[in-house]
């Protein structure tokens, strides 16, 4: 397949992501998926895996883990989600995007055994299967796998992890209705393997015997067996201190923004070391952690004024970049902010998690996709919270409703969801 005929059939597929499943559903399996992988004669088997659950910091957690083993000379594949302008940034190898032709020929290759076989995937499956295929076809050394939705029923769980890291747990993708932390906790222990070694980044002594019940072969907890010594703010970045089982790697430059970083760089080195079962050399855990880049994680894509992009879209990283923009940024001027959220969430609680009422104004947009939650209630949500809010139903428009009132001083944050930030992402240059 050509890349333009890959991206028009992945269109025609059911999307649990675009259009998510109603309320519980009833006989999940990850059955199906492991039918089309053994059509394609099971490529997932041919290296090992470290599989990526939690509720934030998956994504930041991979890209580091890919950095880490890149630095000890391994060829790495790294499978991710969301996407923030193309699908292809979901699947990497080396340390680089695959590319659009090889995206097209990879789903034309799953595309025909699954005709074949007249077999239906969805989205998410057709796309998992191919970047599993591709790691085998590139040869990779090691795949860093990030979960799609909580892990035991996830496409993804299909490989046979071993070491499973879990970030943390927090309210996403729930109604948040009684022992949620518990059931969610449940649902993403499902990637723990009998054989495999488990990084909990989970410290809540009521979910940690969640996990361990599901009898991994080597367990390392946060607060107990690794962790952040030091964490202190530093020009570009953090500069920390880090305690793994094996090591400990003090004054390390950590080139992101957010505390929360340092501790998903913990849970990270640890899980690299646990699967050599031997501690990294410090200069490469310095190389990998100075240069690691994520994109849409704090990131400023603009200066005069700034822009700076998170995508933040539940409590818990609302929270996060509230803090990080109270603790780590302390420009002279106003603050704006570009909302966008999808359904499934519950606007009021992220509002005041971002401490709306604390910028000068909030622009809610309509997010581009099917799931967008109307730009009209949004802003009803924000002036609920305490905040000031103009509604504004396009992305680009809103940007530019931010840019003709901010000043070379001030800082515009965009977040809420993806596709927004996505979105931002690729027209700021024409901006």
């Amino acid at each position: 397949m050509q890349y333009e005929e890959a991206v028009a059939h992945l269109d025609g597929l059911i999307n649990h992501e675009a259009v998510p499943r109603a309320g519980a559903v009833a006989g999940l399996s990850t059955d199906p998926m492991v039918e089309i992988m053994a059509m394609l004669g099971d490529p997932h088997r041919s290296y090992p895996v470290i599989h990526v659950t939690g509720t934030n910091g998956k994504g930041s957690s991979v890209r580091m883990m890919e950095a880490l083993f890149e630095g000890m000379g391994l060829r790495t594949g790294a499978y991710l989600s969301p996407h923030l302008e193309s699908t292809t940034e979901r699947i990497r190898t080396g340390g680089e995007t695959i590319s659009e032709d090889a995206f097209g020929e990879v789903i034309g290759d799953v595309v025909l055994a699954l005709e074949a076989h007249y077999v239906a995937a969805t989205w998410f499956e057709t796309v998992t299967a191919a970047a599993l295929l591709h790691f085998a076809n590139e040869a990779v050394d090691v795949a860093v796998i990030e979960v799609g939705i909580l892990g035991r029923y996830d496409a993804t769980n299909v490989v046979e992890a071993k070491v499973a890291c879990v970030t943390n747990i927090g309210l996403d993708h729930s109604a948040g209705e009684g022992d949620w932390r518990a059931s969610i906790a449940s649902e993403k222990a499902g990637i723990i393997e009998p054989t495999s070694t488990l990084v909990l980044g989970e410290e809540d002594p009521r979910l940690v015997p969640i996990f361990l019940g599901e009898g991994p072969a080597r367990a390392v907890v946060r607060g107990d067996d690794f962790g952040v010594m030091d964490d202190r703010l530093a020009v570009g970045g953090r500069l920390v201190s880090l305690r793994t089982p094996r090591a400990v790697h003090e004054d390390v430059f950590l080139g992101l923004h957010g505390g929360f970083q340092a501790v998903n760089a913990s849970l990270a080195v640890t899980a690299v070391e646990e699967f050599f079962d031997a501690a990294l050399p410090h200069d490469v855990v310095e190389e990998a952690l100075g240069g690691v880049v994520v994109p849409g994680r704090l990131e400023f894509v603009r200066r005069s004024p700034m822009v700076l992009l998170d995508t933040a879209h539940n409590v818990p990283g609302a929270l996060a970049l509230a803090e990080t923009l109270a603790d780590d940024f302390s420009q002279g001027g106003r603050r704006f902010l570009l909302l966008g959220m999808q359904d499934g969430r519950i606007p009021i609680d992220i509002c005041r998690a971002l401490r709306v009422h604390e910028y000068q104004l909030v622009v809610t947009c309509t997010a581009p996709t099917a799931r967008g939650i109307d730009a009209g209630a949004l802003a009803a949500a924000v002036r609920d919270a305490g905040g000031i809010a103009d509604e504004v139903a396009d992305v680009d428009a809103a940007i530019e409703h931010l840019l003709g009132q901010a000043e070379d001083d001030d800082l515009i944050v965009v977040a809420g969801t993806n596709p927004v930030v996505g979105r931002i992402r690729s027209i700021v240059d024409e901006l």
